[in-house]
């Protein structure tokens, strides 16, 4: 049996003329021989009827006024109602269609409402429904515990649930429908220039999606590399082939993936920066200050360690929670809130003498501050205002595009 995973957005599912397109992409693949499994999140965004921010607003937003495992019940209606209009708009046009929860296709969790992982993959049920038909639309987001509730993936989780299916099905491969037509080299809302690319690896495009690139999340990819499927990012709107993400580093268009410095520009908005100051002779504060973060579930990024202190960031929602319980350990936090991280991505990266010269000169000659910095093997970051993020990234991505970087 030939098998392959799409996976439709909120947006390619949030009008008539949107989910028509995107029936037409399960019809070209029934077309070629294939079982289709596909998987769809909440339609619409905020402020549709059935999209998970709306479903949401019902319950207080993000303070809801019931338990998380409350909440994950209620948020799983929106997937549901999604499988089975789209599986309507299907069987209207003559194919043999099926809608399943995550349940009933197998996903079992963990007791993480709101944030659950997968443990198992129970796939039986839905091998033997492709037996019978052409195409199964599974709801994305969600599986079911050993309790038998229902438990969601957290955001992003649809993406995660298409390539924990493909994996389960050694599907050959997994679609992953947008609204932009592939992996682009930097947010293309906010950078004219930016360029599409047509081959990523999986380690490349993880670093993006957790540096804040939004095409996918960094789970779902992790998901689908240690099974070794391909993912192919696409837009609804088109038939191109978008991008794929593979492990390969063979010569694509004269250039060994290896041997591409730059893979893209990433940004994070909404963190604040956090400098606690150490006295003389007090050895402990790191120590103390991670430690309370951490059981308050605060979570920290961009951290510096030096001897007289600790310098770290976290986000906006949570700098007024984290600097009550850092005055309540008799430190003095300085706190620096509407921040943003830019990153330079690029496994070629490593190694390679001269990136971070070429970023501080790019950010210098704008005249934007760089507030702190951090590299590893193949991501450079700099925090800078969050009034800068959007020349920050334009100047980064003007300077490696100038220079045949990418």
């Amino acid at each position: 049996m030939k098998i392959l995973v799409q996976k439709f957005g909120g947006t390619s599912l949030q009008t008539e003329e949107m989910r028509e397109r995107s029936s037409q992409h399960v019809l070209e693949a029934l077309r070629e021989g294939y079982k289709t499994v596909i998987v769809v999140s909440a339609m619409g965004r905020a402020g549709d009827p059935y999209a998970t921010d709306t479903l949401l607003s019902l319950i207080g937003g993000v303070t809801p006024s019931v338990s998380n495992r409350e909440q994950d019940l209620l948020l799983s209606c929106g997937e549901t109602i999604s499988s089975v209009v789209f599986s309507s708009i299907l069987q209207q046009k003559g194919v043999k269609t099926l809608a399943m929860t995550g349940a009933q296709a197998g996903f079992r969790t963990t007791e993480d409402y709101t944030n659950a992982k997968i443990t198992e993959m129970k796939v039986d049920g839905l091998l033997s429904a492709l037996e019978t038909y052409d195409a199964v639309v599974v709801t994305g987001f969600q599986g079911e515990t050993a309790k038998g509730t229902t438990a969601t993936l957290g955001r992003g989780g649809s993406d995660t649930s298409a390539t924990a299916l493909g994996a389960a099905l050694q599907a050959e491969a997994v679609d992953i429908f947008t609204d932009v037509a592939g992996v682009m080299t930097a947010d293309p809302r906010i950078v004219k220039d930016a360029q599409p690319i047509n081959v990523v690896t999986y380690n490349e495009i993880c670093n993006l999606a957790y540096q804040g690139a939004k095409v996918i999340h960094p789970r779902a990819v992790e998901v689908a590399m240690q099974a070794k499927v391909p993912i192919r990012i696409r837009s609804v709107a088109d038939g191109g082939t978008g991008t794929l993400i593979t492990s390969t580093t063979s010569s694509v268009l004269g250039k060994d993936l290896d041997e591409r410095l730059i893979t893209g520009i990433a940004h994070v908005k909404d963190v604040s920066q956090i400098k606690v100051f150490a006295d003389e002779g007090e050895y402990d504060l790191q120590a103390k200050v991670f430690k309370t973060m951490a059981n308050a579930e605060i979570s920290v990024d961009f951290i510096n360690i030096n001897p007289f202190g600790v310098v770290y960031t976290v986000p906006d929602h949570l700098t007024d929670k984290a600097e009550a319980l850092l005055k309540e350990m008799n430190f003095n936090p300085e706190i620096l809130r509407n921040c943003a991280k830019v990153s330079a991505v690029g496994a070629g990266m490593t190694g390679v003498p001269g990136i971070t010269s070429k970023i501080v000169e790019a950010l210098t000659d704008r005249h934007i501050q760089i507030l702190q910095s951090a590299d590893s093997h193949t991501t450079i970051w700099v925090l800078v205002k969050e009034e800068d993020m959007v020349e920050a990234v334009n100047a980064l991505h003007e300077k490696f595009l100038k220079e045949n970087l990418y």
